[in-house]
């Protein structure tokens, strides 16, 4: 099953949105969500939105785990991105 644990960053989520909210809380701390859907956002696609969570997530002490991770990209996605 080693082949199952690593998804394609372009498979569909199964992250909590609503856990994803709560822990999305802690970005707000540094910026609102205006920058979602700013014209000029960076974020092209759903494998860049999991790239860019992750990449944020470790700068939290403790790193987000990645469930929390998974769970952000859900509720972002289902809000803001809708890829």
């Amino acid at each position: 099953m080693a082949g199952c644990s690593s998804s394609s960053s372009n498979a569909p989520t199964t992250g909590d949105p609503v856990r994803g909210e709560k822990v999305h809380a802690v970005c707000l701390d540094c910026h609102g969500t205006g920058v979602y859907a700013s014209p000029e956002r960076k974020i092209k696609s759903l494998k860049a939105l999991r790239n860019e969570v992750a990449r944020w997530g470790d700068y939290y002490s403790p790193a987000l785990s990645e469930q929390d991770n998974e769970d952000v990209v859900v509720y972002l996605n289902t809000n803001f991105y809708k890829f």
